[in-house]
């Protein structure tokens, strides 16, 4: 039975998730995202943001894409696709990355997760992708995969994909896991169960709280939903993992960062690591950037009011537009205004004063450090 439906909505087929009936039957509002039918608030934002930073909440995020690697040696293919060096990573590890193209573009922002050797000795990798670039991100890497030496398979529409975040995720998730996930570190990740049935759970997240992605077979989703639900873990949509990911700086791919931004661009150099391992697409890019410098960062941008920037609006200083807003929210936590932009390096420096054009009105604006907000250890 396939786990996932469509819908036809103006002409264009939306996918839904396993877990879009239980999302109704809480009355969320739904939206077209990339492709699926998500929701994007369910009690609202405000209060789903709260949960998320003082407590539990849960999202759907099973629109993402799941790809799986098997071979002897999958590890010296991939090294090629990204500027991270994957070789360090042991079983049980994982290293958000990024995927290059020749000219050092970002194709998509995702996640490598190393499983270790089966008892054939063959590798075995987990790939969570972004929703709107799964087919994108599919056709790249067959493309440059020797799918001889490998096996490939593309999971996202067979499994459930569960993101369990705030300071008390890890409560919630341990009353159903006979696991111990108290050892499982940031960035690591174990095979477990959950509610006795297989899952793979990982300590990833995207809100910039502590937290679990839990990848497991639809209808085991489903009693997942429901069992954290009636523990009291607030449901969460796509709104709120907006203003929380933002909060912590984390890019979105599509409007923070694309095809013609280059990481170091996008102060994502981190994940850079040349001196650390061999070529790989987009490495010449890279290497005359760290060389010659960039010409453009991105930074946050502390409004000076309530006025909201919002993607596109232009970033202005001394009456001339030199950058441009890429998200821009009211931020929960911070209590204020918050962006991230694209200036000239010149005016990249924390307590750069700036303006931004909303509506043809100039609001003023200060560069500050990324993140706006770090979660207490």
């Amino acid at each position: 039975m396939n786990s996932v439906r469509t819908i036809a909505v103006a002409n264009n087929t939306l996918l839904r998730t396993p877990l879009y009936d239980v999302a109704i039957a809480l009355n969320a509002r739904m939206v077209g995202f990339s492709g699926w039918e998500m929701p994007v608030q369910f009690a609202g934002i405000g209060q789903e943001h709260h949960a998320v930073r003082t407590d539990a909440g849960m999202f759907d995020i099973s629109h993402m894409g799941k790809f799986s690697l098997h071979g002897r040696d999958v590890l010296t293919q991939i090294q090629r696709l990204v500027p991270s060096d994957l070789s360090r990573l042991q079983p049980g590890q994982a290293q958000y990355t990024i995927l290059l193209n020749p000219e050092g573009g970002i194709i998509d922002d995702l996640i490598f997760y190393y499983q270790g050797r089966d008892d054939t000795d063959q590798q075995r990798w987990v790939v969570i992708v972004n929703a709107a670039t799964t087919q994108k991100d599919k056709a790249w890497m067959l493309e440059h995969l020797d799918t001889s030496q490998l096996m490939f398979h593309d999971h996202s529409l067979e499994k459930a994909l569960i993101a369990l975040q705030g300071p008390k995720a890890m409560e919630q998730l341990q009353a159903i896991t006979s696991d111990d996930l108290s050892p499982i570190k940031p960035f690591e990740h174990l095979e477990g169960t959950v509610l006795g049935r297989p899952a793979f759970i990982a300590r990833t997240g995207y809100t910039g709280e502590d937290g679990f992605e839990v990848m497991v077979d639809p209808g085991v989703g489903v009693e997942l939903w429901r069992s954290l639900l009636n523990r009291g873990v607030v449901p969460c949509g796509l709104g709120a993992r907006d203003t929380l990911r933002l909060e912590a700086a984390m890019a979105l791919y599509g409007q923070d960062i694309n095809e013609s931004i280059s990481p170091l661009e996008a102060g994502l150099g981190w994940v850079v690591h040349l001196d650390r391992k061999g070529d790989f697409i987009g490495r010449s890019v890279l290497e005359q950037q760290k060389k010659e410098g960039v010409t453009r960062r991105l930074v946050g941008l502390q409004m000076q009011g309530r006025n909201i920037a919002r993607h596109g609006y232009p970033v202005v200083v001394d009456g001339q537009a030199v950058g441009v807003v890429t998200s821009g929210t009211l931020a929960p936590t911070v209590g204020s205004a918050i962006a991230l932009a694209y200036v000239p390096v010149a005016f990249a420096q924390p307590g750069q004063p700036v303006e931004v054009s909303i509506r043809g009105k100039l609001c003023p604006a200060i560069v500050v450090k990324r993140p706006f907000y770090r979660a207490k250890k």
